[in-house]
């Protein structure tokens, strides 16, 4: 592939993205080709070395913030007409709440979500707290000569902590799938607020 090519297709696959950013990237890949080759390398290893331009494009989706492709989005490509203002505005106390509504759910999915999460590094946390301590209580109560009690209270601790330690790797691969989903969750609402703008 020529570096050409590349930019070509790199500006089709940015479409819909704002104007300035596109322009950026294009310029910003076109400088890393040249400074590759600079070093020795041929235009299709410069291209190769960069690597696929749909790693390039969800790197750029996910770098630009939401609130900018919002604004970007609702940016009229041409003035309203008297009757579409109109429309707007009568029908505003029906679509407004719907939005509302909607976007509110969402925000409420996001939170039971992550907080199912913090659920579990709470109980991880408070199963390897309890152990600590019952296997302290244990030795203190062995040390009065309470053995009976002593041995029941430390193998008490004993087990919490043994289940402590299955559970904070659970706990991990459960933050880490959550980190992963919340990053899909913005990257394709990103996507829906791009791709409407290319259907243009």
């Amino acid at each position: 592939m020529s570096k050409q090519e590349f930019l070509s297709r790199l500006k089709k696959e940015l479409s819909g993205l704002p104007e300035d950013d596109i322009a950026e990237r294009l310029d910003f890949y076109a400088e890393m080709i040249d400074e590759r080759m600079d070093d020795g390398l041929s235009e299709e290893e410069a291209i190769a070395d960069i690597g696929p331009i749909e790693k390039i494009v969800s790197e750029t989706i996910a770098e630009i913030p939401l609130s900018r492709l919002i604004k970007e989005k609702m940016k009229p490509s041409r003035r309203l007409r008297t009757w579409e203002i109109v429309l707007l505005v009568l029908g505003f106390p029906v679509w407004f709440p719907l939005l509302l509504s909607a976007a509110a759910v969402l925000f409420s999915l996001f939170i039971v979500f992550w907080a199912l999460v913090l659920s579990l590094w709470a109980v991880q946390v408070s199963f390897a707290v309890s152990s600590a301590g019952a296997v302290i209580v244990g030795i203190i109560l062995l040390c009065q000569g309470n053995s009976q009690k002593a041995l029941l209270t430390i193998a008490a601790g004993l087990i919490l902590g043994g289940l402590s330690i299955p559970l904070f790797f659970g706990c991990k691969a459960a933050t880490k799938c959550a980190w992963s989903l919340t990053k899909k969750t913005m990257l394709g609402i990103k996507s829906l607020f791009i791709g409407k703008e290319a259907s243009k």
